[in-house]
């Protein structure tokens, strides 16, 4: 199975990014786990997911949370730079930030890696990894649109949390499974979470 990086900041959409993390576990995938301080207290606003403590009473909290094997998710601190995702020479196929704030993506767009999630995203961009960037909910600035240019000229993926209507939702569930499972099509990972179009 393949090792993914998954980064949760301080933007509204944390549930995109727990239902992508469930998903790849789920489906017997490796992860490396970093959340923002920011994103640790908007992921329980948004979720009612009361993570705290050290880095590994949050991994043990996760791990039983998505019914993880052992050794499955490593979860690490955003002031970790000791972390194997800190490091190029570490093996991972895929990045994905979700959800990404404006002030992850202006450091990540030039550079500036003051913390995991930005180094890993710098790590995965000087490796020609693939990186996928799910921004907050809009309105977005012409800084912010610049930077997404930046990256995406870079051969980042923007994957802005968009959800369409053609597959009928019914339920809030439906539209964070849409953009999650546009999120994993994009990172090269089977799923059905959503209805596809013509089928």
């Amino acid at each position: 199975m393949a090792i993914y990086t998954i980064a949760i900041t301080g933007a509204s959409g944390a549930p995109y990014g727990m239902r992508v993390l469930q998903t790849l576990i789920k489906g017997g995938h490796n992860v490396y786990l970093t959340i923002t301080g920011d994103g640790l207290a908007i992921l329980n606003d948004e979720t009612g997911a009361t993570l705290k403590g050290s880095e590994t009473d949050i991994q043990n909290a996760l791990e039983k949370h998505l019914e993880a094997k052992e050794g499955q998710l490593r979860y690490f601190d955003e002031d970790n730079m000791y972390s194997p995702i800190a490091s190029g020479s570490a093996k991972v196929d895929g990045m994905v930030v979700v959800p990404c704030s404006m002030k992850a993506l202006s450091a990540i767009a030039n550079g500036f890696a003051s913390n995991l999630v930005e180094r890993a995203a710098d790590v995965t961009i000087k490796e020609k990894r693939k990186l996928i960037i799910v921004p907050r909910e809009m309105p977005l600035s012409s800084i912010h649109l610049r930077n997404m240019l930046s990256l995406s000229e870079m051969g980042c993926h923007i994957i802005p949390a968009m959800p369409a209507f053609y597959h009928h939702p019914k339920k809030l569930q439906d539209m964070i499974d849409f953009v999650a499972g546009r999120v994993l099509d994009a990172l090269g990972v089977e799923n059905d979470l959503s209805p596809r179009w013509g089928l």
